[in-house]
């Protein structure tokens, strides 16, 4: 540039000059052309400090993220996942407020979530007690098992933060106020730090959910219904689930998962009512683990399969030593709500069991091609007594299948930190004057759990080692509607049909051996806000 400067202005003056004149030195006048160059930069530069000096301080400007995390829907998995920009500042990320440092070694995000449902419970009207038998999972829940409260719910309200630290730590602190049937008090829901310099493998120490199985390990922010299957809750509560108290060292690569956990209890809770989960006297110890390959992946799809499972060496001591004599010290129970917390009733339960160790086992698959998804597992629980010379171990058992069909054409995400898949990325976001109107999703799920162990016959007192926890059967349909990466809202029709005998002609109120389930129908709405 200064050169081709130098050389018109040489000609200029070469023009303007008479012929009979001397020639100027060439020299002159680039030494000339320059000395004005370096003037006018001189002068842009004490206008520009001049200017900063003026305004407040601002971020330093990031590059434009690339389009597939810029509009990827959140949440992202975990932080060891994300690619920060080379450049320190402050941006969005994938709709989340990001920090973070010039050399990309640390890096804080901020996050938070809000789940709003609606629902409307079709059921027959509750008749008295003496003669309307359907009953919850405890006899402590027989007015809700037969008046179940449609209403709304918080079913989730997180706010937290995570990100990364000196480039190989990653960590989260995530705090929930939402709950089942009625908000709660603020708690923990996750707190971990976790080390990744050691790649492919990590090792995470803190509150979070463990990994052991798919439905388990899915973000609840992209879930193709409002809650998990029964079956793969229960699988995740037995020595996993939301706050529990863990060590896991995992790995992945290109098509296979790996991960490997020692758990303990979870997170004390006190609401607003001064109840929740009570500090054990000993705390459980169990172990779980989960592998998982993904056997055919191509540019339109994959196959995955995958095995989990889990062990209770040690249940919790909920009883301590001055527990009445007979009284259950060490006791296991499988339960679960009917996939839906509006109302927070459970109306399937094992009871508490006096057990000296429990195990769930399970197998999943999961198929994608193009714009149709279908995934399912299957699940075993067993658990061996502290009085197996008298009483026989029992054995349940439980499936779900479910899948979608998103209509616009979008594809459900693959998360390669956990070998799951999230919500779709939307192509065209909501946009009156654009006409364009997100992502459409059709999705159906059937789900079973059979918690009965020797029920025995209907008219009949059980047996001294029998279990009457109850056949639970749930058949959803659902239309899923995502206007942008943000915000979604799914409209969810349930029919659920639970057969169950009496556990206790006493407890529940009930004849001998009296059918005390139910069948209903449910209509369900969440809108959800997810950063």
């Amino acid at each position: 540039m200064a050169l081709a400067a130098s050389l018109s202005l040489f000609s200029a003056a070469a023009q303007a000059r008479p012929r009979a004149a001397p020639a100027a030195d060439p020299r002159d006048v680039r030494i000339e052309a320059l000395t004005l160059q370096v003037e006018r930069l001189a002068a842009k530069v004490e206008s520009l400090e001049a200017r900063a000096a003026a305004a407040p301080a601002l971020p330093i400007p990031l590059p434009p993220l690339p389009a597939v995390i810029a509009q990827a829907t959140p949440p992202l998995g975990p932080p060891a996942l994300i690619q920060y920009p080379s450049a320190g500042g402050a941006t969005i990320l994938a709709g989340r407020p990001v920090i973070q440092s010039a050399d990309g070694r640390f890096a804080a995000n901020l996050h938070a979530v809000m789940q709003f449902d609606a629902a409307d419970y079709s059921q027959r009207s509750p008749g008295p007690i003496a003669a309307d038998f359907r009953r919850g999972a405890a006899a402590a829940d027989t007015a809700h098992a037969r008046d179940l409260s449609s209403g709304t719910n918080f079913r989730r309200a997180r706010i937290g933060i995570d990100g990364k630290a000196f480039g190989d730590f990653e960590y989260n602190a995530l705090f929930e106020f939402g709950g089942a049937g009625e908000e709660d008090a603020g708690h923990i829901q996750e707190l971990w730090v976790q080390y990744s310099g050691l790649r492919p493998f990590h090792l995470k120490i803190g509150a979070f959910p463990p990994s052991v199985g798919l439905e388990d390990q899915g973000s609840t922010n992209g879930a193709l219904f409002l809650e998990r299957p029964a079956v793969a809750d229960m699988a995740r509560s037995l020595t996993g689930g939301d706050f529990r108290e863990a060590v896991q060292l995992w790995a992945a690569g290109e098509r296979w998962y790996a991960s490997g956990a020692v758990t303990g209890r979870v997170v004390g809770v006190v609401n607003a009512q001064a109840t929740g989960v009570a500090q054990p006297f000993d705390s459980s110890l169990g172990l779980m683990g989960r592998v998982v390959l993904a056997a055919l992946k191509t540019d339109n799809g994959m196959l995955q399969l995958g095995a989990h499972g889990s062990y209770v060496v040690r249940p919790a001591d909920v009883g301590g030593p001055d527990v009445a004599a007979g009284a259950a010290r060490y006791t296991v129970a499988f339960q679960e709500r009917p996939e839906l917390r509006v109302d927070g009733a459970r109306l399937v339960s094992t009871g508490a069991i006096s057990a000296q160790h429990a195990s769930t086992r399970g197998i999943e698959a999961v198929a994608q091609f193009q714009n149709l998804f279908i995934q399912a597992e299957y699940e075993r629980f067993g658990i061996v007594r502290r009085n197996p010379a008298t009483l026989s171990n029992p054995r349940f058992t439980g499936a779900y299948v479910e899948g979608s069909w998103i209509v616009s054409g979008e594809r459900r995400r693959f998360n390669a930190g956990n070998f799951t898949f999230d919500a779709p990325l939307v192509d065209h976001p909501l946009s009156l004057s654009d006409r364009t109107w997100g992502a459409f999703e059709i999705a159906g799920r059937y789900s079973y759990v059979d918690l009965n162990y020797r029920a025995g016959a209907a008219g009949t007192a059980p047996s001294a080692d029998a279990v009457r926890g109850g056949d639970q059967r749930i058949i959803a349909g659902g239309l899923n509607w995502y206007p942008n990466t943000f915000v979604r809202f799914l409209l969810d029709y349930q029919d659920v049909e639970i057969e169950r005998l009496s556990p206790s002609a006493a407890s529940f109120l009930t004849p001998a051996g009296a059918q005390v389930g139910q069948h209903y129908h449910v209509i369900s709405l969440r809108s959800q806000f997810a950063f």
